[in-house]
């Protein structure tokens, strides 16, 4: 059965036409400054610029990048730092009819010169940090002619502001389908992949995103995220909210931030929502304006989404996207949140489920590969046709696992490359890892597929403990009385951490070979 979101959610694209903001990326901002000049767009400590002001620098930005690099289209890569840099640069970048590639600034040097080298960027905007690094890796880019900093440190390199310039700025002639960003995918199962998204895929998902999420131009969002993620900024900017930058590193102070900024949406990943929901100084919290908690990037445990949803009176949802679909494909019903389930498609966008290694549809319930399609669609992988990666109909294959409920609620259950087969029964270390968690002694923890002569696989968990009287034996125990015996932790092994990307997702590949390598 497939679900498509006039079935799931009630309203096509047209319903949300009122919160589109034009037909390129930087309409949204322009819109935005025209309904609101004055209201603040982006709070970081004590600083605030408003979208007025924000207009101006992303223009300024702009004829700047024009001067630099001159009219033809060019990839200007792009630090995705939790700054307001990041919105005044993006923008710019648009609005100069250049392409931005969005590059994590905590990559080492290989990480970065792999990006990098495959947008063939040809500028980079960063912050200081990525300097050194830079200069590791620079005889190994030659596309890349010019470094901006988004400020001085005094080594003689060219900063934003002295790359803005006033001069007027003749926009150049675009098109919704021509391509705007180049995002990466997150490695986890291979190098990472750039992804074209065109202007009508990020606009329309930016409104897609914000009308789930029911902002408003009185919405504040919280955005406690460890990297600036186009979706928070684009969706900000779509409804003319708010945007709070808090880079706090306890996530308590980041609720009291939320408190004395009077923010409406708390945006953050699951693991930090989880140390959250496991703090005893949660009880004295305290955030009377906000309306709901959002992650997205790994599992939310249902755990933690009761224990915050209790506490805050709000709900507590997770969403579901690929860097292929700008980003958003599920998210969660805030009037009528499901526990465990990624939410309802977006607007315009459809979901069905097909069995693992075949072409066959299956029905509600069944679990087997997630497939979408949509307008937020993104236009290929750099250097391949669209239509590659599609089947003949047109759908595009996420390789993540799912079934979807009776209402078109998404349950993702795991990455197809991560499940594995003990005894030829299916097994998904995600289900395992849920059940792990519950036990009041883990802190965090991932179960890898470990080889055996006899089954083919076996489960193994690798658990941060919360102290030093819990054991391995313990754990396996707790886990193996509630699920069937091809799900049961053949071992333990405590560690002190689990190494996570920034968006908090874990490399099983790379724990593999760490821990289980004979």
């Amino acid at each position: 059965m497939r679900i498509t979101a006039s079935l799931a959610r009630g309203p096509a694209l047209d319903t949300i036409s009122g919160l589109l903001g034009g037909p390129l990326v930087h309409d949204l901002l322009r819109r935005a400054a025209v309904r609101a000049p004055d209201r603040v767009a982006i709070r970081s400590g004590s600083a605030a610029l408003t979208y007025g002001e924000l207009e101006t620098a992303a223009t300024r930005f702009a004829a700047g990048l024009r001067a630099a690099l001159g009219t033809r289209p060019a990839v200007v890569a792009l630090a995705m730092t939790l700054d307001p840099a990041f919105a005044i640069a993006y923008y710019g970048i648009s609005r100069a009819g250049h392409v931005s590639a969005l590059v994590n600034p905590l990559l080492r040097e290989d990480g970065l010169a792999h990006v990098l080298g495959t947008a063939g960027a040809q500028a980079l905007v960063a912050p200081p940090a990525v300097r050194p690094k830079l200069a590791v890796i620079h005889p190994r880019l030659p596309d890349l002619r010019l470094t901006v900093l988004t400020e001085d440190t005094g080594h003689g390199m060219p900063t934003m502001d002295d790359l803005a310039a006033d001069a007027p700025l003749t926009e150049p002639m675009l098109d919704e389908g021509d391509l705007a960003c180049l995002q990466f995918t997150s490695g986890t199962t291979g190098a990472p992949k750039a992804v074209r998204l065109t202007h009508a895929n990020l606009t329309v998902n930016a409104a897609q995103t914000a009308y789930a999420h029911q902002l408003t131009g009185d919405s504040v969002l919280l955005n406690h995220l460890p990297t600036f993620h186009l979706m928070h900024l684009n969706i900000g900017v779509t409804a003319a909210a708010t945007h709070v930058l808090c880079q706090e590193a306890d996530v308590v102070a980041a609720v009291d931030t939320a408190r004395a900024v009077r923010a409406t949406h708390f945006y953050d990943l699951p693991g930090r929502l989880t140390l959250l929901a496991r703090d005893p100084r949660l009880r004295d919290l305290e955030a009377p304006r906000l309306r709901a908690f959002l992650s997205g990037g790994s599992a939310l445990p249902t755990t933690t989404a009761t224990a915050l949803g209790q506490h805050f009176g709000v709900p507590v949802v997770q969403g579901y996207g690929l860097a292929e679909t700008a980003p958003s494909v599920h998210l969660g019903d805030l009037d009528r949140p499901v526990p465990g389930s990624a939410g309802l498609p977006v607007p315009g966008g459809e979901t069905r489920i097909v069995e693992i290694g075949a072409t066959t549809v299956l029905p509600v319930g069944g679990v087997g590969e997630i497939q979408v399609r949509g307008p937020q669609l993104m236009s290929g992988y750099l250097g391949r046709e669209l239509a590659d990666d599609l089947t003949a109909d047109g759908w595009f294959a996420t390789g993540d696992v799912g079934r979807l409920g009776e209402d078109g609620s998404l349950f993702v259950v795991d990455r197809l490359k991560d499940v594995f087969k003990c005894d030829n029964w299916l097994v998904s270390p995600s289900q395992v890892e849920r059940v792990l968690s519950r036990h009041p002694g883990v802190v965090d923890c991932v179960v890898l597929d470990r080889p055996d002569e006899i089954s083919g696989a076996v489960a193994h968990g690798l658990v941060v403990a919360r102290d030093d009287t819990v054991k391995p034996a313990e754990l396996a125990e707790f886990v193996n009385d509630q699920v069937p015996y091809y799900e049961r932790l053949a071992g333990v092994d405590l560690v002190p951490e689990i190494p996570r990307s920034p968006t908090g997702k874990v490399r099983r590949r790379d724990l593999r070979d760490r821990f289980l390598r004979p």
